[in-house]
């Protein structure tokens, strides 16, 4: 039994290996000053031009602090704004009984089957007679809630004992203090996830404020980082915007996954 589960690491070594090759890449041509690539990509780090040139030339001459605090913003005020309604909602339809409830569920989740592609004309039209374009409300106003969240918050909640809540009631709690004391520190895992997820689809999505934005102002690292490599045709520089721009995400997963780590638990309790 050990060997065979010993064997069974060789696989995912492999596909871990194949996985981490592109970022291997990314991140060892952001330290050469290279316009294409070129050679063994795990022999560059051997070149002597090896050095910080590609993060200073960003940093010196690109509006890249300013794509930065773009994305922070467009990023951040969804992500909050889409837990807290996922916890809401999710709560709400895992709990609560009302009429329709489950016609109304599905038939949000039924919005998740349109590609959101389909709604970019529409929305461009409606968000030109408000006056949106080239501001961060078309890149805000949309995301402020998103209902993949509210599924999964849902199915979580829908896992939890009703004993405690019934206990609360009996003790005199109302729906407020049951969802904010009892639910909700419960469902800290999830939501966690939801968040999660939240900030990297809005930090990464590059369709959206492509079509919305129009000046170098208002971009995101993601379109900034495209029309800098439109200009200058730079693969040392695109590769060391791209870490740039990954290092965000990355704090934001080591933030949140303790919380993973711990719904891990909480599940294998039940």
């Amino acid at each position: 039994m050990e060997k065979t589960t010993r064997w069974t690491y060789v696989p995912l070594l492999i596909f871990g290996l194949l996985f981490l090759t592109p970022f291997l890449i990314m991140l060892i041509g952001s330290f050469i000053p290279m316009k294409i690539p070129a050679g063994n990509p795990f022999l560059w780090f051997t070149q002597e031009e090896f050095s910080f040139a590609n993060f200073l030339y960003i940093l010196a001459n690109a509006k890249f602090i300013k794509w930065i605090i773009n994305s922070l913003i467009i990023t951040i005020i969804p992500v909050f704004s889409q837990m807290f309604f996922a916890a809401v909602l999710g709560y709400i339809f895992a709990k609560k009984e009302f009429p329709f409830k489950e016609v109304i569920f599905w038939l949000m989740m039924a919005v998740i089957m349109l590609p959101s592609q389909l709604l970019i004309i529409p929305r461009y039209i409606m968000f030109s007679e408000f006056g949106w374009i080239n501001t961060y409300m078309p890149l805000i106003i949309p995301e402020l809630w998103g209902i993949l969240g509210v599924f999964f918050v849902r199915q979580y909640m829908q896992t939890l004992p009703k004993d405690l809540e019934e206990a609360a009631y009996i003790d005199g709690a109302n729906d407020f203090t049951v969802f904010f004391k009892i639910m909700l520190p419960m469902a800290k895992p999830v939501i966690a996830t939801v968040g999660t997820f939240a900030f990297i689809g809005n930090w990464n999505d590059l369709l959206t404020p492509l079509i919305f934005t129009t000046s170098e102002e208002m971009y995101p690292v993601t379109v900034g980082l495209a029309s800098l490599l439109t200009k200058e045709g730079n693969f040392g520089v695109e590769m060391a915007g791209s870490v740039l721009s990954f290092i965000p995400t990355f704090l934001i997963f080591l933030f949140f996954q303790r919380y993973f780590v711990k719904g891990i638990a909480l599940s294998g309790l039940k």
